[in-house]
């Protein structure tokens, strides 16, 4: 038991500090101007259009580090510092959230996955919790709730494992697009592929500590059954 706290807590103070680097360096990257002089609007418009696809709109949101693309009526969303920015953060971002456009028009088995399991995770998400709490209050009378609620955490911690390709390839096939199409040069590429890397690592994390807390979850259910 002192061990699945302990864990907890390393998982939690590793999780602090990615996201602390992540905001640190999009601060820092904002505040260098691209030399194309390019919006991330521009540049997410123009990789699509290069990737063939023409039924993706770009449209800005409010918020901050809200940038993401949604499968479900084809949009990419930029926040207004990335839709507007003509920064080094504002390229990195608004061609990565363009590469899941691209995985969605290729049919990138990864993110069909994820955004088959999407419908379950949403509805599910609303009880496990409460679920999972009951079946820890009723650990010594029936493990039935406990079971449950582990099997519903289980997919969401599976959810979290197949985010992670699907990231780390849009990343990839920003990192390639803007460096291929000349959107920036050595130096601004390096610092892209830097910020990209810090954002990937922040669901690298998530998805360690969702492992983490489903393993304490088990171990309580093993434990009672023993």
């Amino acid at each position: 038991m002192a061990g699945a706290y302990f864990i907890g807590i390393i998982v939690m103070a590793i999780s602090m500090y990615v996201q602390w680097r992540l905001k640190s360096k999009f601060e820092e990257y904002s505040q260098v101007g691209l030399s194309n002089g390019m919006s991330g609007k521009e540049i997410a418009e123009a990789m699509l259009r290069a990737n063939n696809i023409f039924d993706v709109r770009v449209l800005s949101v409010e918020g901050r580090l809200t940038d993401h693309y949604n499968p479900e009526d084809k949009t990419v969303n930029l926040s207004h510092d990335v839709f507007y920015g003509r920064s080094v953060s504002a390229a990195a971002v608004a061609a990565h959230e363009c590469g899941h456009a691209v995985q969605h028009a290729t049919a990138y088995a990864w993110l069909g996955m994820r955004s088959k399991m999407v419908p379950f995770l949403t509805i599910s998400s609303k009880y496990m919790q409460w679920i999972i709490l009951l079946g820890i209050i009723m650990i010594n009378t029936s493990v039935i709730p406990l079971t449950i609620g582990v099997a519903l955490f289980a997919v969401t911690t599976l959810f979290s494992f197949v985010t992670l390709p699907v990231e780390y390839d849009a990343s990839n096939r920003a990192l390639a697009w803007i460096k291929n199409n000349g959107v920036v040069n050595q130096q601004e590429y390096a610092m892209s592929a830097d910020a990209l890397k810090w954002a990937a690592r922040t669901y690298l994390v998530a998805a360690l500590g969702s492992l983490a807390t489903l393993l304490y979850y088990v171990s309580l259910l093993m434990g009672r059954r023993d």
